[in-house]
């Protein structure tokens, strides 16, 4: 069983209602902060087990789960005469799957589906308090003491967490809670592991360990001291193991990775730890959905492949939702599961050939990211190529880096069509700064035909053969003032006479003469492509 899609209204960063399709397997969110992506995962754990934050909803209710704006315009409205009623926060459930007790039409499309509606709204009982609260001019946020949370199938029956048949486990290996040194998460992911007949043996060996506390030398020797000098009645005071509960070894519990307590453990390390045990424990492995929140936090890049290979298989029979800023992330999991947010528009990277697909799986270092979240993408082949186009944008920029501008300048070798292929599919504004390598019909025209009519692509390279790289095509704008081009990139112009002897250790020091370049107070001319792909990105 699976989710099909999920309907959120009102809460957190969602104004109004969004709806969002899931993909059978694994789902990639990306997108920018506050695009909604930790939303979703705590939108869908809520609504599968109404539980928030390890609490149920209905004790954690606040102002600040409900959309901002929505409030905004409910406390404006109570001083005009066109009151608005108090908004509401909705989540719903779609089953993929037919579930007949929880089929009905008791959703906000009054569709007939199977799944669950977790509302937080209004109660009408406290109607007429309410009504006097808001004359008195009283209502400066949302007043939560007066709502109700309610959680029905479709078949409008009320449900718990252990009638609903789809289970959801939510991994957020970016948060630290300890209790008593103990970790919580640590705790609880150990405590659901265990059947009932381990917890009762693991009571046991806990109350084994009191006798034993107690019948210590050292501890009855300071017994006796506290308990002469207390002085209560002909009753005892002594100290012990804390039992005043039956599941007190919960708060007992201590992890150790080795000899060292795991708080003490690096973050990277405790994230691996974390999230492998989520995915390994009893639960998890019941849970239809795995809910996984930036699993790039704190890890090296072997780490987090390592991570994302158990991610992989351990989700293959599995729905799973995996929140990420990675490039690496979305690569190694796979292009095509990716949803990109930008509220309320979701986007989808459906149709690239398998081939992209496949190659951005096995690279997964190439900053697709980058490209997809950026406000407008300039695409260059090496070091040299990237360092001369910024400087170049500087100088028409009173200094301002592209990225200062959402334009990011993205060096992507020789795979200028992989990304330009994504690109096409979203939509995207981007710019190709390329070399003609002496052939401009074959390596140009005939190499980017198929994006002639499409206007948000734009190829950006000198027809002249002769200046076939970067190279020559700088000497050749800066001949006129050979010494200040030579002053610039730190070499003699005695030596350095000629353009061609420029070039010539240009050629040789590539990234050297261009990072002298960027570094450089003293102005020299660019190209004229690179000036066109400037103004392009200035074309706003």
């Amino acid at each position: 069983m699976r989710i099909d899609k999920i309907n959120i209204e009102n809460f957190r960063c969602f104004r109004g209602k969004f709806t969002l399709k899931l993909n059978e397997g694994v789902n990639v969110l990306v997108g920018d902060n506050e695009a909604g992506k930790s939303t979703i995962l705590e939108a869908v754990n809520l609504g599968l087990s109404g539980v928030l934050n390890g609490k149920y909803l209905k004790n954690q209710l606040s102002p600040y789960l409900f959309n901002h704006q929505v409030v905004d315009e409910y406390i404006a409205s109570l001083n005009t005469d066109q009151k608005k009623s108090p908004p509401h926060i909705l989540i719903e459930i779609f089953f993929a799957d037919d579930f007949p007790l929880f089929e009905g039409n008791g959703n906000s499309e009054r569709l007939k589906a199977s799944g669950l509606s977790l509302k937080v709204e209004f109660d009408p009982d406290y109607k007429s308090e309410y009504e006097v609260l808001v004359s008195s001019g009283g209502v400066l946020s949302i007043p939560v003491e007066y709502y109700r949370v309610s959680w029905k199938s479709f078949a409008r029956e009320s449900v718990t967490g252990r009638s609903i048949p789809l289970k959801s486990v939510l991994i957020d290996s970016t948060s630290n809670r300890y209790q008593n040194g103990s970790d919580v998460y640590i705790s609880r992911i150990i405590r659901d592991d265990l059947d009932d007949m381990e917890k009762v043996g693991l009571s046991q060996a806990h109350r084994r360990l009191k006798e034993a506390f107690g019948s210590d030398k050292a501890v009855a020797a300071i017994n006796k001291k506290v308990n002469d000098k207390a002085k209560v009645s002909n009753k005892k005071l002594h100290v012990s193991v804390d039992l005043s509960s039956h599941n007190s070894w919960e708060t007992s519990l201590m992890v150790y990775l080795n000899e060292t307590p795991f708080q003490q453990i690096g973050k990277g390390e405790q994230c691996i730890v974390k999230t492998n045990l989520a995915l390994a424990h009893q639960k998890a492995q019941e849970a239809n959905i795995v809910l996984l929140e930036e699993p790039e936090n704190h890890l090296s890049h072997s780490k987090l492949n390592e991570l994302m290979d158990a991610v992989s298989k351990s989700c293959t029979k599995r729905q799973a939702i995996i929140s990420t800023h990675s490039s690496f992330v979305a690569n190694k999991l796979g292009l095509g599961h990716l949803i990109l947010l930008k509220n309320p528009m979701v986007t989808r990277l459906t149709d690239l050939s398998p081939d992209t697909y496949d190659f951005f799986k096995k690279l997964p270092g190439y900053q697709t990211l980058r490209l997809i979240l950026c406000k407008k993408a300039v695409l260059v082949e090496g070091d040299s190529d990237e360092l001369i186009f910024q400087k170049a944008y500087m100088k028409e920029n009173k200094g301002r880096l592209p990225i200062h501008d959402g334009v990011d300048v993205i060096s992507v070798k020789l795979t200028f069509k992989r990304f330009l292929e994504i690109a096409v599919k979203l939509e995207h504004p981007i710019a190709v700064i390329t070399d003609n390598d002496g052939d401009y019909e074959n390596k140009i025209i005939k190499k980017y035909l198929d994006y002639e009519e499409v206007d948000y692509v734009t190829i950006f390279a000198d027809k002249r053969e002769s200046l076939n790289t970067l190279e020559p095509q700088f000497v050749d704008a800066n001949k006129s003032d050979l010494k200040g081009l030579c002053k610039v990139i730190g070499i003699s112009s005695e030596t350095y006479d000629t353009p061609a002897k420029v070039r010539k250790y240009m050629l040789g020091s590539k990234t050297t003469w261009a990072l002298r370049v960027f570094e450089a107070e003293d102005s020299v001319k660019y190209p004229d492509y690179i000036q066109r792909a400037v103004r392009w990105c200035n074309d706003k």
